[in-house]
């Protein structure tokens, strides 16, 4: 929320004249009980994965809200626990099944860690979630502040939380300086949310925190004429909202560059198993060029783009000719990558023998097949052109 300055001028006078920042007088009982009673009476509590001691559905519910907002995580959640309803099923299953049901949530180590965990509490802990939180931080894909999640909303365990909305309130309410991203800003932060913690009514307490941090103390025009906490508020005090939590430095975003290749035979489009490492881990994608047109990077490879497609696709099959589609670009945490995709059309398809990494994927199930958004999308736009082609022969 921007105000002026001039509006909280008395404010700002008063907290310089003080001993202590207006966040101070909430430490200990005063904030914790400002939370839990707010949370009760305004905090969300018709999510699909609330009013449930089930520490499965908690766990499930928490890795899929990393980096992802509630709204995207709902519908994804849902079909999940359609298809894997316990620890067992989802320990069981095969490894394609599970980033099947996961693409197009993004960040695709949580799916693979989420398989692994399941895993390991099937055969070390007998398919049942344990409550210490030590135990649970170091299970794949559960850091310290989503295992105290876990355990507190299953086990009511005494366990501080510090994820991104916890932070940002933390840092605005007590004023704290410096990226929360940071080693020393974030043991600062740790310190504070354990000092914190209330010796009762963990759930409603540790919710709360979550509420406020997705729902008021939001990054961009927080509503802090609603917030329990704007009393106390440092960062409100002092008209420092905007500023605090202060941003991470910004970095120029390097750009990446993919030659994708649609090659299509009999219904089936070839399809190549991504390494667990990297971009899109585990899923199906489609094979890649290792250069553009324009060249190798060094500029050592000038044949012709026809000459460099027959020549990668020599395994698979001889080359009758390409089309080149519509570019696109998508952007990751740390890069943008700018696709060329080209749709080949063979002459001679070969067996795969020996090219373990590759596979004819029928036409008709791509819709379920574990790839990347961007690339499920491309490939059911040039599919379903091609049928309707097709429907008016």
């Amino acid at each position: 929320m921007k105000r002026t300055v001039g509006a909280h001028a008395g404010a700002a006078k008063s907290v310089a004249q003080s001993d202590s920042m207006p966040g101070e007088k909430a430490a200990g009982p005063a904030f914790s009980a400002l939370v839990v009673k707010w949370q009760k009476q305004h905090g969300r509590h018709a999510l699909p994965w609330q009013n449930t001691r089930d520490a499965y559905r908690i766990w499930l519910s928490e890795i899929m809200l990393q980096q992802t907002q509630v709204a995207a995580v709902i519908p994804y959640y849902q079909r999940f626990l359609l298809r894997f309803p316990d620890i067992a099923s989802l320990a069981a299953a095969p490894a394609e099944d599970v980033m099947a049901h996961w693409s197009g949530l993004g960040y695709y180590s949580r799916a693979r860690n989420l398989h692994r965990c399941a895993q390991r509490i099937c055969t070390e802990y007998g398919g049942i979630f344990p409550a210490d939180t030590s135990l649970l931080a170091d299970l794949p894909g559960i850091g310290r502040s989503t295992a105290a999640a876990i355990s507190a909303f299953a086990y009511s365990t005494r366990a501080a939380i510090l994820d991104g909305n916890v932070k940002r309130v933390f840092c605005r309410v007590f004023g704290i300086d410096g990226y929360p991203g940071e080693k020393k800003v974030e043991e600062v932060l740790w310190r504070r949310a354990e000092a914190l913690m209330p010796s009762d009514e963990v759930e409603a307490y540790t919710q709360g925190l979550m509420d406020l941090g997705a729902t008021l103390c939001t990054r961009s025009r927080p509503s802090c004429a609603a917030c329990p906490l704007a009393q106390c508020c440092t960062a409100f005090a002092t008209d420092r909202v905007e500023q605090l939590p202060v941003r991470k430095p910004k970095k120029t975003i390097p750009e990446k560059h993919a030659a994708m290749l649609v090659i299509a035979d009999r219904n089936q489009v070839l399809l190549e198993q991504r390494p667990d490492i990297g971009i899109w881990g585990g899923l199906l994608s489609l094979p890649e060029l290792d250069r553009l047109a324009g060249g190798t990077e060094d500029g050592s490879d000038t044949a012709p783009l026809e000459t460099v497609i027959a020549r990668a696709i020599a395994p698979f099959g001889r080359l009758a000719s390409y089309e080149r589609l519509q570019p696109f670009s998508h952007g990751f945490t740390h890069f943008k990558l700018h696709v060329s995709p080209y749709r080949i059309t063979i002459a001679s398809r070969l067996d795969l023998a020996g090219q373990i990494n590759h596979v004819w994927y029928d036409i008709d199930r791509l819709a379920q097949a574990p790839l990347p958004a961007p690339v499920k999308k491309l490939l059911l736009a040039v599919f379903r052109e091609a049928d309707l082609l097709a429907d008016c022969v």
